[in-house]
């Protein structure tokens, strides 16, 4: 199978590129200044003798996108419309990497991968209109995956900012009124790979870790993993952190459709970080 990566240096993208040569198949990764991903003709060319495309390109400054979400939504929402129109053009499978955001976050239980849509920032917004672009323009050979929480070796992530100020202080707050699912970008990519091989129909599709925690349980993983003692880890809530843009209070996202495919969720997200901790934190 041959493969297009784009956003192929991010975090995801370099995962993903790097798996996927890993288990045989060709791939080529695209990042910025490699493919003009707004040129459609441009695009088409690239897509020409390409089986699957995996759009990992995204605007990801969600605090930013507040001030700036033309420019956001340019990158998360018009682009994936290019790349399906060139995908539809070509007779190419697109996969789209959206988010937890195109939810409210207010929740009680996991949101279905057809729970109603309802972003709260302009990122979310900007992602559910790349979400509408992509089933609009290439009806019956699209996978959305919606991921959350993403860390890895291969980029900034929550993880490496919390071991590192956790050693720098001695002690850290972090908010216990977020819930989500921590996600290993390596695991992410290996879903893909098998919702691919498996050759799921067109739909939506959940990539997240099983099982749930706070961002102050998670980091006190972390700063196990780190060597250091969890008890550091001080609990807060969201008011002591105000930004631009609201952080969903919920983001736990349900597998269900992946059952009837055969296909197993990621595992539990303290199982996954245990795997995964080593190298994301450069211990290993």
């Amino acid at each position: 199978m041959r493969w297009l990566v784009t956003g192929a240096k991010g975090m995801l993208g370099t995962d993903a590129v790097a798996l996927f040569a890993d288990h045989g198949h060709d791939v080529v990764g695209v990042d910025l200044g490699d493919l003009e991903l707004t040129d459609g003709d441009a695009v088409k060319a690239a897509l020409a003798d390409v089986d699957v495309v995996l759009n990992c390109a995204a605007w990801t400054a969600v605090d930013d996108a507040e001030t700036q979400e033309e420019a956001a939504l340019l990158v998360n929402g018009t682009i994936p419309g290019v790349l399906a129109e060139a995908a539809a053009a070509t007779g190419t499978r697109l996969v789209h990497i959206s988010t937890d955001y195109v939810f409210a976050g207010d929740a009680t239980s996991p949101y279905a991968e057809d729970a109603p849509t309802a972003p709260r920032s302009a990122y979310g917004r900007t992602k559910e209109a790349g979400e509408r672009a992509v089933r609009s323009a290439l009806p019956d050979d699209h996978l959305i995956v919606r991921t959350a929480w993403l860390y890895g070796a291969h980029g900034a992530c929550f993880p490496k900012t919390i071991a590192r100020v956790a050693g720098e202080r001695g002690s850290i707050s972090v908010v216990d009124d977020q819930v989500g699912q921590p996600t290993w970008t390596r695991d992410v990519a290996d879903l893909v790979l098998r919702l691919a091989g498996a050759g799921a129909p067109a739909g939506t599709y959940h990539a997240t870790s099983s099982g749930e925690t706070s961002w102050f349980g998670f980091a006190q993983r972390v700063v196990e993993a780190a060597g250091l003692d969890p008890a550091i880890v001080e609990p807060t809530d969201s008011a002591a952190f105000t930004r631009p843009a609201p952080r969903p209070a919920y983001s736990v996202l349900g597998h269900d459709a992946l059952e009837p495919l055969g296909i197993a969720p990621i595992g539990d997200w303290e199982e996954r970080w245990a795997q995964a901790s080593g190298e994301v934190l450069g211990l290993s």
